[in-house]
Order: structure tokens, then C-alpha cells, then sequence
């Protein structure tokens, strides 16, 4: 055997090794792997400033809010997110507890500056007003069971 095809066969037997050890830890019965892949799509509302998250909604007694929220989200983000905000094939589950547990403040913040590396756009250009009506809507959808669809 030459040198170049020892050195197809070594990587081809460390790409080997590693994608069993990756299964192996995958299916192993104290497996995070799902919470990182979970905490992959979530981790961005944790880096929401303080004083972003110290906002309040000025529209969250508002009812009027959540309906033309409602329908924001149908024209802006369903498409990604799904049209019940259980997750779409771009973007993930709004209505978990990550999302549904954080401060109005913080998903104000994360509309406004996007998470553009993970395909979520900015929408700064959307007016504040509507940006705190897709949060009362989000909120409005209350926490669900990950494997409820």
C-alpha cells in the first residue's frame, strides 16, 4: 500500500471511530444530547442584556395586542416556526419552557436584533409597537409538552 492510500485508509478509520463513539454517546442512558441540541436553538435568549430583560411590555393587558400579534406572527414568522409556534422546519418551538418562562424584555430583544447565524432575521425595522405585539402573542401561547405537536 502506497503512502496516499494509507492515509485515505487512516482517515477513513478515524472518521469511522468517531461516528461510533458519537452514537455510542448519544444512546447512552444519562444522554444530554437532545438538551444540547435543544439549548442550541434556546442559548440566545440568555444573552439578552439585563436592562433588555428589565423591559415590561407596554401592551401585555392589552387583549387587542395578542390578536394583531397573532396576526404579525402569521404574516412574519409561522413560515419558520410553524403555524401553531411548535416548530417549523426552519425554526423551533416557541411555546417551551425556555421561551414561555423568559421576561417579555428578553424576547423583545431577540426580535429586534435576531439571530440572523441560525437563519432568524432582524426585525428592528418592524415598529416597537408591533415587535411588543408578536411578544404578547408568543406569551399568549402558553408552555407545551416538547413531544405534543
Amino acid at each position: 500500500m502506497n503512502g496516499s492510500a494509507k492515509a485515505v485508509v487512516s482517515a477513513l478509520a478515524a472518521c469511522g471511530l468517531l461516528l461510533a463513539v458519537s452514537q455510542t454517546l448519544a444512546q447512552s442512558p444519562g444522554s444530554t444530547g437532545v438538551v444540547k441540541h435543544k439549548d442550541y436553538f434556546y442559548a440566545e435568549i440568555a444573552k439578552a442584556p439585563e436592562k433588555a430583560r428589565a423591559r415590561r411590555n407596554p401592551l401585555e393587558s392589552d387583549r387587542d395586542a395578542v390578536a394583531a400579534g397573532s396576526n404579525l406572527f402569521a404574516q412574519h414568522c409561522a413560515e419558520c416556526h410553524g403555524d401553531s409556534a411548535d416548530g417549523g422546519r426552519k425554526g423551533p418551538s416557541l411555546r417551551v419552557p425556555e421561551i414561555q418562562g423568559a421576561a417579555d424584555g428578553a424576547l423583545f430583544w431577540l426580535l429586534t436584533n435576531g439571530v440572523v447565524r441560525r437563519g432568524m432575521p432582524v426585525w428592528s425595522k418592524l415598529p416597537e409597537p408591533q415587535r411588543w405585539q408578536l411578544v404578547a402573542f408568543i406569551k399568549s401561547l402558553g408552555a407545551r409538552s416538547p413531544d405534543v405537536k
